[in-house]
């Protein structure tokens, strides 16, 4: 039995559309089916819920379906990021609009201590801007902080935690990097939020997801984590470790070497393939590369870090990864 805890977005288990199958990838299913397939996925034991959901579906009918599913929540992601919040939800020019996105996570936190999950998910999508001129980036950037900032206060007994990323839907999403981000939870001051680094985000922006991460450890801020796969021009969502698997052992390399622990979590979306089987798929190689730190030598790596050695180096990770 594996020591760690996996999760999932329990998007992973949606229907899919795009702007060319408009007509979606296969039939719609709810909430409860969306939780009955994670269910069936070995060794996924937490999920990661949008709301607000389907007036018809029931907090009560939500619990029941996790409780026969053996699942548990760790983060309620409020849905700021929909057609109401096209010009932004902390960001809007609106002032009732930005209030509605502040009640609209508001009632994301009830549904925390209502599900005894971990966290409140901010991805602020729509947050950002698009041309040049289009915005005053100062009143920008300060209703990013301010925003997140007085929901924070609201909720000093709840972690909020902001998954950047560097566009889509915006051409410039104001979270847009790790040093971003930091930098807008420093200027907040507050100890409960914190940053979910995306594996799959930091590959999109440019960067070495092993180094975002510590970078977030040494702020005390990685408080989540999600991974995936693309190739690099894209957030494309794939499967885990089928592009690249020696960037995604070198970040958990480097939570190992950090003793970070939290939840090993999948962000993906697939499309066309099965998704209890692309679940299954990526949770076998995160296990793989859970064995594989365990043969590592940490001793041996480090160094090698240290005279900066990157053919010893290379050696040593693909040895305990690959075997060769």
């Amino acid at each position: 039995m594996s020591k760690l805890t996996f999760g999932a977005g329990i998007w992973h288990f949606a229907t899919y559309v795009d702007r060319y199958a408009t007509d979606g990838y296969g039939p719609a299913k709810s909430l409860i089916e969306m939780i009955d397939l994670a269910g069936q996925v070995r060794d996924l034991s937490v999920v990661d819920i949008n709301a607000p959901w389907s007036s018809d579906v029931s907090v009560e009918a939500v619990e029941q379906a996790l409780a026969r599913n053996n699942l548990s929540v760790i983060g309620i992601t409020p849905e700021i990021y929909t057609r109401q919040f096209a010009k932004g939800a902390f960001t809007n020019p609106d002032a009732g609009v930005r209030r509605a996105a502040n009640e609209l996570c508001n009632d994301a936190a009830n549904l925390v201590r209502r599900l005894g999950a971990s966290y409140v998910k901010l991805w602020p999508g729509q947050d950002g801007w698009d041309y040049p001129f289009q915005v005053d980036h100062r009143t920008q950037w300060r209703r990013s902080i301010e925003g997140i900032a007085e929901l924070a206060s609201q909720n000093p007994d709840l972690k909020f935690v902001i998954e950047y990323k560097p566009r889509e839907p915006r051409v410039h999403m104001s979270y847009s990097s790790v040093a971003r981000t930091l930098l807008g939870i420093e200027a907040m001051g507050l100890p409960n939020v914190g940053i979910l680094l995306d594996f799959g985000h930091a590959l999109f922006g440019g960067e070495s997801p092993a180094d975002s991460a510590q970078l977030a450890i040494d702020h005390g801020r990685l408080f989540g984590m999600d991974v995936n796969d693309n190739l690099r021009s894209w957030d494309d969502d794939m499967v885990a470790g089928t592009v690249h698997p020696i960037e995604l052992f070198e970040f958990f390399y480097t939570l190992r070497k950090n003793n970070w622990e939290g939840v090993w979590q999948l962000d993906q979306f697939p499309f066309r393939e099965d998704c209890v089987e692309a679940a299954d798929m990526a949770i076998d190689f995160l296990k793989h590369i859970d064995a594989a730190l365990d043969r590592l030598d940490f001793a041996e790596m480090q160094d090698a870090q240290d005279r900066h050695d990157a053919l010893t180096a290379q050696k040593l990770a693909r040895k305990a990864l690959f075997g060769v």
